[in-house]
């Protein structure tokens, strides 16, 4: 009797255990402040950023958008989605409006003030040229004295300093889309320098596949990650966990895969 009761009290106090486990991984798992512990606000931009973050259907999707729900809700948060145009994106996060943002490190003007997620994939930026200009621009040195097309607001390392310097011109676009009428029709631009993959998307939905050639090399690859506040470094470590095992399970590759 005193054993079965042993084994009793023995069982109670693992399930307890666990619940107190499955409590704590619960609780301040999401990024959110206290009063909004359970909803992690992702920014998805106004004009979202084709196929990392589709915004013009229903309901948003892409690849960013997919991964971090998946992850956000096995973690047990809702995710929400937020609209906030790229150069307020940083401050809304920093005063808690929003809790998480697609970015690459090295496109942060303060990385220091910001965590950063492990890459959810790898970007790589190339130089869009219309065929008809019969050239192809590979590196920066081969846009000295040229007009470059640009996203507005978007950092693009590599080519800083020579916009800077003004060895090369910078054209500022809101979206993704102009950028391509604007070097079709514009007759002082020379190329784009655009994300690869978001490029061929869009040339795709326009059925523009045919009128432009691409660089061969890419002037730049980074890791594409969600960018946090610095206080949100459990959700982030269980992120990334998950995030690995998605990788490893094939999750990803099939989430990449609807988008290429």
């Amino acid at each position: 009797m005193k054993h079965q009761k042993h084994r009793w009290l023995t069982t109670f106090a693992k399930r307890i255990a666990c619940l107190l486990f499955l409590l704590t991984f619960a609780l301040g798992t999401c990024a959110s402040p206290a009063s909004d512990e359970n909803v992690f606000r992702f920014n998805i931009s106004p004009n979202g950023y084709p196929p990392y973050l589709i915004v013009d259907q229903d309901a948003p999707s892409g690849i960013m958008w997919d991964v971090v729900s998946l992850i956000t809700e096995r973690l047990g948060c809702q995710i929400v989605a937020k609209k906030v145009p790229r150069k307020r994106v940083d401050q809304m996060l920093l005063d808690g409006y929003i809790d998480g943002t697609s970015r690459a490190e090295e496109w942060t003007h303060e990385p220091e003030k910001f965590l950063f997620t492990e890459p959810v994939v790898k970007v790589q930026e190339v130089f869009f040229t219309p065929k008809d200009a019969g050239k192809i621009y590979h590196s920066p040195e081969d846009l000295f004295s040229k007009t470059v097309i640009t996203h507005l607001g978007y950092m693009y390392p590599a080519l800083e300093p020579h916009f800077e310097s003004g060895a090369i011109k910078r054209f500022d676009v809101s979206r993704g889309r102009d950028m391509f009428i604007f070097l079709l029709h514009g007759d002082r631009f020379d190329t784009a320098v655009v994300n690869l993959l978001v490029g061929k998307w869009i040339l795709k939905n326009e059925g523009l596949q045919d009128q432009f050639t691409i660089s061969s090399g890419g002037i730049s690859s980074y890791g594409f990650r969600v960018m946090l506040r610095k206080e949100s470094k459990a959700f982030a470590d269980k992120f990334n966990a998950e995030l690995a095992r998605i990788r490893e399970n094939g999750e990803l590759d099939a989430i990449l895969a609807n988008y290429r």
